[in-house]
């Protein structure tokens, strides 16, 4: 089963944290996950909840400041087989568009 996993990462500082979230993302590759990071965080999926847990750890490992806060939230559907893009299908699905506006 696919485990979905959206991963939050922040070094406490001043300025840009571009540099540092940049290292967090490129250490995801050493493992067996999917990613898309967005503006406010990055979706993961992988088959099963240690893969997620492991990758999550590296980023958050990669990030070189004296002070880093990372949240893990983690969907782990045991009996169905549920893509990250199938969530956002069926609410897309319901509204009978895209679930985001062309606007800014």
């Amino acid at each position: 089963m696919t485990v979905i996993g959206e991963l939050n990462i922040v070094p406490v500082r001043e300025g840009s944290m571009s540099g540092e979230i940049a290292k967090a993302i490129d250490a995801l590759e050493a493992f067996d996950v999917a990613y898309e990071t967005t503006p406010m965080g990055t979706i993961l999926e992988a088959e099963d909840v240690h893969e997620l847990f492991a990758a999550a750890e590296a980023a958050h490992e990669a990030v070189d400041d004296d002070r880093v806060i990372t949240t893990l939230k983690i969907d782990d559907k045991r009996t169905v087989d549920q893509r990250a893009r199938d969530k956002v299908t069926a609410v897309e699905d319901r509204l009978g568009r895209d679930a985001r506006s062309g606007g800014r």
